[in-house]
């Protein structure tokens, strides 16, 4: 930028330009002494001058969200996410998982949210043209082992759930040898996970998404109801780690959490059935670690019905409306149903 494009006093300008200062950035390799020797300014004028020359080579700092939102070329990085391998539920959530911070899936056992979080595994390792983000993917199992024959099934049906994708392209990313499987079985060994082992995977660029399933096991198991303090205070070490590595790396983190059915005198009055809809379950952990998450979304399975109807609900995310769709879990994965989505 030169001198003459600065907000100044065009008697500053001359004396600035006398001193064979021809742009913003000569002037800004100066002191302020120095620069107040060459030109002969005050020392009021010189700070001046070299106030107008920074704000002139960085520009207006200050962005409004409408503006973040609207220019997506400028910021790249606050749009990107993380697809989900499906254009339904991609629509859903705008994209995919952003890719920082945590998101949760909460929901009762076989609503499908292993499955999901397979097929993130295996979409993370696509390139970003397809929705992934050409790493593989940390799984950080704490209760049950790696569902490791469903992994080779979800692989094998790739070309059937991913059409949009050449087939070529498919058959040249080796899906199973970039997932990187870790057990935890207590919240020590799950911690000294999250903060020395994991980091080392995402610095070398092996890997861009963690998966924690789930999170609720090692601290149901390790702390009682008489224990509410302490618990609190791993699981905020624990998310505070998460979303250290979500922001240092880029990364989403996709944390599975289980549910804990609301008591009794505290349901609403209404049909029967455990659902996210009617409050009649809530994500296990409660507010201490609902605070660590920056989207929450629930898997939810209607009972007694001879083909299960799946729901995935947007609970709270800062980007995103309440929202839901249903969807279905076959050979290939999990795919939306078109025309189900809902506010």
């Amino acid at each position: 930028m030169d001198v003459d494009q600065l907000d100044l006093n065009p008697r500053i300008v001359a004396a600035v330009k006398k001193a064979k200062l021809q742009s913003a950035r000569e002037v800004l390799r100066l002191s302020g002494p120095d620069l107040q020797r060459l030109t002969g300014l005050s020392g009021i004028d010189a700070r001046r001058v070299l106030q107008a020359a920074s704000l002139g080579l960085r520009g207006s700092g200050v962005f409004t969200a409408l503006q973040l939102y609207q220019q997506r070329a400028r910021f790249p990085v606050q749009h990107q996410r993380l697809s989900l391998g499906c254009p339904v539920l991609d629509r859903l959530l705008r994209g995919g998982l952003p890719l920082d911070g945590i998101t949760e899936l909460a929901g009762c056992s076989s609503a499908g949210k292993t499955q999901l979080a397979l097929q993130l595994c295996l979409a993370v390792q696509l390139p970003q043209q397809h929705g992934g983000l050409e790493a593989g993917a940390v799984y950080i199992c704490t209760e049950d082992v790696f569902p490791d024959r469903r992994l080779q099934q979800l692989i094998t049906h790739q070309p059937r759930l991913r059409a949009g994708v050449p087939g070529e392209l498919l058959s040249k990313v080796r899906f199973g040898d970039q997932i990187f499987i870790e057990h935890a079985a207590d919240v020590d060994t799950l911690l000294e996970c999250v903060s020395r082992r994991v980091p080392i995977l995402l610095a070398r660029g092996m890997a861009r998404l963690v998966v924690l399933d789930s999170v609720a096991a090692p601290f149901r198991c390790e702390f009682d109801s008489q224990a509410l303090t302490a618990r609190a205070r791993h699981l905020q070490t624990l998310g505070a780690a998460l979303r250290h590595l979500s922001c240092s790396f880029q990364s989403p983190v996709l944390c599975i959490n289980q549910v804990t059915e609301v008591a009794e005198e505290q349901r609403p009055a209404g049909p029967q059935g455990l659902s996210f809809s009617d409050e009649r379950v809530s994500p296990a952990l409660g507010t201490a670690w609902s605070n660590q998450l920056l989207m929450r979304l629930t898997a939810e399975r209607a009972r007694g019905k001879e083909e299960p109807a799946r729901t995935l609900r947007v609970v709270f995310a800062p980007h995103l409306p309440p929202t839901s769709c249903l969807y279905t879990i076959g050979a290939e994965g999990v795919q939306g149903m078109p025309g189900t989505e809902s506010c």
